[in-house]
């Protein structure tokens, strides 16, 4: 979660009050009330002024500095709005407030947000994020153009599991073009609806789910495609487009556009390590070993490269092994495979132990005949389960 720190003061930023000049009756008994701090007396007389004389750009601009003590950072928004529609006499003053307002509710979302996500009580875990998302709403107010408030909008809604809430929010930040992670993570939304409209076709029979499926893969495809032309080396956003591509059933392209960009001279791991993806989802396995080999040659604790290497192998093996018994045959090449895939099992499990990488390595050695060394696996799988 990311913070600034409130470097302004409110005080500092308001007119100094000590001469009044030749103001109205109620502009002066306004900035009195104001610096005796009762605010809803100085809001009372300045809402009179300005219903009065809407042209003080004065009045809505001091009126403005008290919704932002408020806290009510649209009208805030608005008075000012109408003070430099007058003149732009208080333009730096308002610059000031808009800048301080969004520290303080950007700071009140931090501290709401953190709470939420210490908090074991999901009906306060709720309230909180949404008091988090009522803050950083208010600082999207104040700074329009700026990623960071929508970026914890997105996360807040996330952890409260309302996907669909977050899907307008990573809309706009993919519209604002940053971060990498608005694209992958919307791609990834859509392409979890397609998913679960495929399902309920798979059930129902009903064509219009699946057509809507398609459409949901065609909009992860597109947002994704986006996210990869700005952010071409960003592995998320690759691995989830090979998905979408994968799931709507145009691997072909997928293969094409990810062996064209890995054959680049320049081309990143994480490109190469999208397209190995690729591949063994396609069932070109001795094609991906050759891939992925490569990419744990450029980084050998590249984690995912060495699972999904390991993960080819296995997958490999099994239908090697298959095919074998459909023949009734004794070619055991299969176990080859199976041997292949442990070095990188351990490598990976050396860097980060995982209760279901152990489980994975725990099969691979039963199927190896390596029963102690299966079964420390898997008592290791419970450890870390």
């Amino acid at each position: 979660m990311k913070k600034v720190l409130i470097g302004l003061s409110l005080l500092s930023m308001v007119l100094g009050f000590s001469a009044f000049d030749c103001a109205s009756a109620e502009l002066t008994g306004a900035k009195m009330y104001m610096q005796q701090k009762q605010f809803e007396k100085a809001k009372e007389v300045l809402l009179k002024e300005v219903q009065k004389n809407p042209k003080s750009d004065e009045g809505w601009f001091l009126l403005g500095s008290i919704y932002s003590e408020d806290g009510n950072v649209p009208e805030m928004l608005k008075s000012f709005d109408k003070s430099l529609a007058i003149s732009k006499k208080f333009e730096p003053q308002i610059t000031d407030f808009r800048k301080y307002t969004w520290q303080i509710s950007f700071n009140r979302g931090v501290g709401f947000f953190n709470d939420a996500v210490q908090t074991t009580k999901p009906d306060s875990m709720k309230l909180l994020f949404e008091k988090a998302i009522g803050q950083f709403n208010n600082s999207i107010l104040c700074e329009p153009d700026s990623t960071i408030g929508y970026e914890n909008v997105a996360a807040a809604y996330l952890n409260m599991g309302n996907t669909d809430a977050s899907i307008p929010v990573l809309e706009k930040l993919v519209a604002l073009g940053k971060p990498a992670f608005a694209f992958s993570r919307l791609g990834q939304i859509f392409l979890m609806k397609g998913a679960n409209l495929m399902d309920s076709f798979q059930i129902s029979k009903n064509s219009e789910d699946s057509v809507k499926a398609i459409e949901w893969y065609n909009k992860s495809v597109s947002v994704l495609e986006k996210g990869r032309v700005k952010f071409p080396a960003d592995a998320e956003i690759l691995l989830q487009l090979g998905n979408a591509y994968y799931s709507s059933d145009n691997l072909d392209v997928a293969l094409e556009s990810f062996k064209t960009l890995s054959s680049k001279e320049n081309a990143s791991k994480e490109i190469k390590y999208a397209y190995g993806v690729v591949l063994l989802k396609s069932k070109k396995y001795d094609e991906a070993v050759k891939v992925l080999e490569n990419v744990v040659k450029m980084d050998p604790d590249y984690l995912d490269a060495n699972y999904n290497l390991a993960a080819t192998n296995i997958v490999w093996g099994n239908e090697l092994r298959e095919a074998a018994i459909k023949k009734e045959s004794d070619d055991k090449t299969y176990l080859e495979k199976f041997k292949a895939a442990v070095p990188f099992l351990e490598k990976y499990l050396s860097i980060k132990p995982e209760g279901r990488v152990y489980i994975s390595l725990g099969q691979v050695y039963a199927n190896l005949g390596m029963k102690d060394k299966a079964e420390e696996a898997f008592k290791k799988a419970e450890q870390y389960k």
